[in-house]
């Protein structure tokens, strides 16, 4: 209940003062102060010329309705290792999907029509212990999440966590993993 006063009060600061600095409220085990309301508030600091930061243990204490319009009304993201796939689902769903280039090579026995030829595919056969082969390369586009639940609740190594940051102006960095030990 205080934290949510407190988050009422700090809105309420900014909104009525005029600096020239950024002011920022922290608020540790944020849980109690999500509500419609807060999620408003969050989303009008930016324009203030402040923010907050809140620390959620998980998404899941959060109510379910409120799920979709605190990513949106939150800039910065932040998923430490150790979270779960439940809640890694929502940052990849806020992260989205990029088009990434990969390259596939398949290797296709090649089968001589001629008697010559033939022979020297089972002379090399016998000599080096491997068909003759030729490569298949196939490069194409896919669409893939930036980082996926699974990634997010089993590759993020312990000290470290996966940060998307943005702009005042609203601009987005991609999601980046970064080591928090220093």
């Amino acid at each position: 209940m205080i934290t949510r006063l407190v988050l009422a009060q700090f809105h309420a600061v900014v909104r009525e003062s005029r600096r020239a600095h950024f002011a920022c409220l922290v608020l540790d085990d944020a849980t109690g102060t999500i509500t419609a309301e807060s999620v408003r508030r969050v989303q009008r600091l930016r324009s203030q010329n402040a923010g907050v930061l809140l620390a959620l243990r998980a998404i899941g204490d959060v109510p379910e309705a409120l799920h979709g319009p605190l990513y949106g009304a939150v800039g910065c993201r932040m998923a430490f290792s150790g979270v779960t796939t439940w809640d890694g689902n929502r940052f990849a769903q806020t992260w989205g999907t990029e088009w990434v280039e990969t390259t596939e090579v398949a290797k296709h026995t090649v089968f001589a029509d001629q008697p010559m030829t033939r022979f020297l595919h089972a002379l090399r056969k016998r000599l080096t212990g491997k068909a003759v082969t030729t490569d298949a390369v196939t490069v194409k586009q896919v669409e893939r999440e930036r980082w996926s639940a699974s990634e997010l609740a089993h590759s993020v190594p312990p000290g470290h966590a996966v940060l998307s940051l943005t702009t005042v102006e609203g601009d987005h960095a991609p999601p980046l993993l970064v080591d928090l030990r220093g």
